[in-house]
């Protein structure tokens, strides 16, 4: 079997525009992956293009082989836009050798843990803007089942907050935790915002309602402040979806930066890198929580990882998204009781609609994280897809 095309599709969906790949080969199998990376879409299409020079001709099974050497050859290694292009295609090689084989990628990676997933919900707040709207949406998704809500409280604060803006955050959290009760876990997003004292000065006041982390309290870019984070905090630290590959998990691990891990199989090397890194935290007892606030590749793919890590501790997914995500694959996502079943159909489980990808172009989409701006990430008719 050999590689005979790689093809690229970019797709608007409101908070970001996927990016889909598909590997074919001459054998008649197609795979598919997703490279979704905020802001940066134009970029990773044509990282992709390179990356498609070295792999046209190749055979698609040797997965390990090419991941080396598009790592290897790349020369300026690592980096989102590099990482992000590699983990999509990657991850079709895993999805040709699932169907080549007709079993699911988990199978190819030692089998299932697990029959089912527990899942915390991402964006069910949009629209809020005062604590008694967050309130009220905590309350209808828990009426849903959902049993883990995340979201970031704290406007557009970057680096330092006032004690307003802190004692707003405060309220917004204090009255999602009254509307739905100490058993449903709350997460609590920092994107990487607030400065070390900062950070250190908000978890202390988050302590009070024992959530079951806040994520990447400081930028990326400084483990070792992330650690003195952690060490001053009684919250647990999550953090890792803004790392790539086994190197810098290896870094996190070492300075005892976090308790949750968090890479993304769309940036940190794909499926067979993410079960490594999974595997690294496995040796210091610490759970694999993966990102995954993408598209609906990116979700099946995670949900094959989730299938097979025996450290898996629970799988971030949107509560609700444009209404053409229905009708742009395949998904068939089965949700009970705060939990998801793991798929069982050949390959990822999931295929791309064409013709429904074509009618939703890109359009250039600016962050939202800092301007205030922040929950209003899905659009007016979006819909629950699972």
């Amino acid at each position: 079997m050999k590689v005979t095309d790689i093809q690229t599709y970019v797709v608007y969906g409101f908070r970001t525009n996927w990016i889909f790949v598909q590997v074919h080969t001459d054998a008649g199998i197609t795979g598919i992956g997703e490279a979704t990376l905020e802001y940066k879409e134009q970029a990773v299409v044509g990282a992709i293009d390179h990356l498609k020079e070295y792999l046209i001709g190749k055979n698609p099974l040797d997965i390990e082989q090419h991941y080396m050497m598009m790592y290897r050859d790349a020369y300026w290694r690592g980096g989102p836009v590099l990482m992000s292009a590699v983990s999509a295609v990657e991850t079709c090689l895993w999805d040709i050798n699932g169907k080549d084989l007709g079993v699911p990628v988990y199978r190819l990676l030692g089998g299932k843990c697990r029959d089912k997933v527990k899942i915390y919900a991402n964006g069910w707040f949009a629209g809020a803007n005062q604590p008694v709207q967050f309130a009220q949406k905590a309350k209808e998704a828990v009426q849903r089942g959902i049993k883990a809500l995340k979201w970031d409280p704290f406007g557009k604060a970057y680096m330092e907050i006032t004690n307003g803006e802190l004692d707003a955050s405060i309220a917004c959290i204090s009255a999602v935790r009254d509307a739905v009760g100490n058993e449903i876990d709350l997460l609590i997003e920092g994107h990487g915002r607030f400065n070390v004292p900062t950070a250190i000065k908000v978890a202390r006041e988050l302590e009070p309602f024992k959530p079951m982390f806040f994520e990447e309290p400081i930028p990326p870019d400084h483990m070792d402040g992330l650690a003195q984070v952690k060490q001053k905090s009684n919250v647990p630290i999550a953090a890792g979806e803004r790392l790539y590959t086994k190197y810098a998990f290896k870094e996190l691990l070492e300075r005892k930066a976090v308790d949750y891990i968090q890479p993304d199989v769309s940036h940190a090397g794909g499926i067979m890198e993410c079960k490594k890194i999974a595997a690294m935290a496995e040796a210091y007892h610490l759970p694999f929580a993966p990102h995954n606030p993408s598209g609906p590749v990116a979700n099946a793919t995670t949900l094959q990882l989730a299938a097979c890590v025996p450290n898996f501790s629970i799988l971030e997914i949107m509560v609700t998204d444009v209404p053409w995500r229905q009708s742009l694959t395949n998904e068939q996502l089965v949700f009970e009781d705060g939990y998801i079943s793991i798929p069982y159909k050949a390959g990822l489980g999931i295929e791309l609609n064409l013709d429904e990808a074509a009618k939703h172009p890109y359009q250039p989409i600016q962050l939202r994280h800092y301007n205030g701006q922040l929950t209003q990430i899905r659009p007016p008719e979006a819909k629950a897809y699972f």
